[in-house]
This record gives C-alpha cells, sequence and structure tokens, in this order.
C-alpha cells in the first residue's frame, strides 16, 4: 500500500470517528405567552424548526389557604433518534409531576391484599393518629 493510500485511509478513519456537529442553532418558527396574569394563570406555547412542540398552561390551585400552590397541564413532542415522534402529557401539582406517554413505562398494579390493606386504612384514620 502507497504512503498516500495510508494516509488517506488514516484521514477517513479520523473523520469518521468524528462527532458531528449538534452545535447549529434551531430557530423558533411559532411562540406565544400569556402571562403571568394577575390570578397566577399563564399558557404558551412553541415550535422548532426540528418538529418540536410544547404547550403548557397553569394556574393557582387552592388559593388564599395552607395548601396553596400551582397546577400545571401542558404536552410535548419530538422526533427521536430511531425517527419515531414521542408524545408526553403531563400534570404538575402537589402530587408531583406525572407525565404519561405510550413509549414510558407504567408501573406494575397493586396486589389485590396491598389494595386492600391501604383502603382499610383511608377508612380507619383514628387509628394512624395515635401513633
Amino acid at each position: 500500500m502507497s504512503r498516500l493510500a495510508i494516509v488517506l485511509f488514516a484521514l477517513a478513519a479520523v473523520a469518521a470517528a468524528a462527532p458531528v456537529d449538534d452545535t447549529s442553532p434551531i430557530p423558533i418558527v411559532k411562540q406565544a405567552l400569556d402571562g403571568p396574569n394577575p390570578d397566577g394563570s399563564y399558557n404558551y406555547h412553541y415550535e422548532t424548526g426540528n418538529g418540536i412542540q410544547a404547550q403548557e398552561e397553569g394556574q393557582l390551585t387552592h388559593q388564599n389557604t395552607d395548601g396553596e400552590g400551582m397546577e400545571a397541564r401542558g404536552s410535548f413532542s419530538y422526533t427521536g433518534e430511531d425517527g419515531n415522534v414521542y408524545q408526553v402529557t403531563y400534570v404538575a401539582n402537589e402530587n408531583g409531576f406525572q407525565p404519561e406517554g405510550a413509549h414510558l413505562p407504567t408501573a406494575p398494579p397493586v396486589p389485590p391484599l396491598i389494595q386492600k390493606a391501604l383502603e382499610y386504612i383511608a377508612q380507619h384514620p383514628e387509628e394512624n393518629e395515635s401513633q
């Protein structure tokens, strides 16, 4: 093999191993925002040039109580490296972030005996307070 062929082969190997430039800016093609409003509510949505879409709306819950907080509901979608479009919907509130999507794993069902015990505990809160 000639030296030129070896050099060309080495350059091709380096080029193939070089990382892809993923630093190019991705444009925002649509965007809207309303809020925050005086009552604490807001909503927004946007879409990017590579097909990412997101929207969310939020509002205060349990206003003027000790349990006052925010609740947000929204969704987003994107195209994965495998070419599939992934969609996630969610609620975020006092119970935490609760996403749903066909590609997300789900918890197994609660075993019947555990469910029965949880129902008993919920029906007899006075027994829990004495401990």
